[in-house]
C-alpha cells in the first residue's frame, strides 16, 4: 500500500466541479490581481473568523513581515519567539532590523514555553510571536497576559492553525494581529502561494494594507515606501470554495489523530501527541517522538509511507543565527527533540486502512505485535 504524506489531488477530485468553475470565473472576468474574488475572500474569511479586518497578501512570510513593520518594529528592537518553527517566523524579525530572541518549547505540546518568556524580556523587547505549531494552540491566554503586563504586542503566527481553538475561542483572535499561510499543504491551502492578516484594529489594518500595496491606499498616491504583496484572484477564488469545508476537514484530521494515538498507544518507543486542555488541535501535522528516528523513517519510506521532519534543527542552532552564539544547552527541550520527532501522513482524505497500515509498519519496526 502507498500512503502519501498529503494527497492534494484527492481533495481536488472531491471539489473538482466547484474548483474548476471558480477558476473559470476568474479567467472569464480577467480578475487576476485584486478585484471581486479577492475582496469576497477577505470578507468571507473575516466574517467566518470573527475579525473586523482581513488582508490577503502574497504568502505567510509576507504576512508576518507586514505586521511587524506596521507595528513600528525595527532597528534596535527585540522580538521574542519560539526556537522550533519554520524560519519565516524569525527571519521576518531580522528583516525589520530587529533581533529574534528565542525561547525553548513545552515538553508536552511543542509550543513556546510561556513560563520562560518573562526572563527573556528586556527594555528592547517590543513584541512576542507565539506560533500555534502543528495546529496545536499555544498557551495564548498566558502569553497575552504577560505581553499586556509588559506593554508588548502579540502577533499570533497561525500559519498551521486555521480555526484551531483555545477555550472555545479561535487562535488568532487573542493578540493584536494574526498571520496566516495558504501554502498548498496547509489545512486551508491555495494552489500556489498565499497569505493573510487579521486584526480588529482599524488603524493597524490600514497601515498594513498601505505597506503591502506600495505604500498607497489609493493608486498613484504613495504615502510611504512599501512592498508589493498581494493575494491573486485565482488563489482567492479557490480559497473561497475551500473555506466552506475547512471546519469539516479539521474534524476529520482530529479523528485521524485520535485513531493514530489509540493504535500507537502500546508502543513504548513511540510518544504520541498530547492535546492541550481546553484546546481544539487541528493537526496540520501529526507528530510522534520516537527512538531510532532516522532508521524508522527509512523503513517507512521503503514501505511506501511518506513521512517528514518538522523540523530537523531548531532555528537558534542554524547557521543563519550563528551570530547569536547559541548552544544546544540554551534550549534543552527543543535540542533534545530535534533528533526524535517524525511527522506521519495526515490529511482529511486519509483512510482508516491507510492509518492501520502505517501503524502496522511502525509496530513491525519495533517488533510489536
Amino acid at each position: 500500500m502507498k500512503v502519501p504524506f498529503v494527497d492534494l489531488y484527492a481533495q481536488y477530485l472531491n471539489l473538482k466541479e466547484q474548483i474548476d468553475s471558480a477558476i473559470a470565473s476568474v479567467i472569464r472576468d480577467t480578475a487576476f490581481i485584486g478585484g471581486k474574488y479577492v475582496e469576497e475572500f477577505e470578507k468571507n474569511y473575516a466574517q467566518r473568523y470573527g475579525f473586523k479586518y482581513f488582508l490577503g497578501v502574497g504568502n505567510g512570510t509576507d504576512a508576518i513581515f507586514i505586521a511587524l513593520r506596521a507595528l513600528g518594529i525595527g532597528q534596535g528592537d527585540e522580538v521574542i519567539t519560539v526556537c522550533n518553527t519554520w524560519i519565516s517566523t524569525a527571519e521576518t524579525i531580522s528583516l525589520t532590523g530587529a533581533t529574534p530572541v528565542f525561547v525553548d518549547i513545552e515538553p508536552d505540546y511543542y509550543n513556546i514555553n510561556a513560563e520562560l518568556i518573562e526572563e527573556k524580556i528586556t527594555d528592547k523587547t517590543k513584541a512576542i510571536i507565539p506560533v500555534h505549531l502543528y495546529g496545536q494552540p499555544a498557551n495564548i491566554e498566558k502569553i497575552v497576559e504577560i505581553a499586556r503586563r509588559h506593554n508588548l504586542y502579540v502577533i499570533e503566527d497561525c500559519a498551521q492553525a486555521h480555526f484551531a481553538k483555545f477555550n472555545d475561542k479561535l487562535v488568532g483572535t487573542f493578540g493584536d494581529v494574526a498571520t496566516f499561510s495558504f501554502y498548498p499543504g496547509k489545512n486551508l491551502g491555495a494552489y500556489g502561494d498565499g497569505g493573510g492578516i487579521g486584526t480588529n484594529d482599524e488603524e493597524l489594518f490600514l497601515k498594513m494594507k498601505m505597506f503591502a500595496r506600495h505604500g498607497a491606499l489609493k493608486k498613484h498616491h504613495h504615502i510611504i515606501e512599501g512592498i508589493n504583496s498581494r493575494l491573486d484572484g485565482l488563489q482567492a477564488a479557490i480559497l473561497n470554495v475551500k473555506l466552506n469545508y475547512i471546519e469539516q476537514w479539521n474534524q476529520q484530521r482530529y479523528k485521524h489523530a485520535m485513531l493514530y494515538n489509540e493504535l500507537l498507544s502500546d508502543i513504548d518507543e513511540v510518544v504520541t501527541p498530547k492535546v492541550r486542555p481546553n484546546a481544539f488541535h487541528i493537526f496540520h501535522v501529526y507528530e510522534i517522538r520516537v527512538q531510532r528516528r532516522d532508521e524508522l523513517m527509512e523503513f517507512l519510506k521503503k514501505n511506501d509511507i511518506a513521512v517528514a521532519i518538522h523540523y530537523p534543527k531548531i532555528l537558534p542552532l542554524q547557521p543563519a543565527y550563528s551570530r547569536l552564539n547559541h548552544v544546544p544547552e540554551d534550549f534543552p527541550v527543543g535540542s533534545s527533540y530535534q533528533s526524535k520527532i517524525l511527522s506521519l501522513p495526515m490529511y482529511p482524505e486519509l483512510s482508516e486502512e491507510q492509518i492501520n497500515y502505517v501503524v502496522s509498519k511502525i509496530k513491525q519496526f519495533y517488533n510489536h505485535k
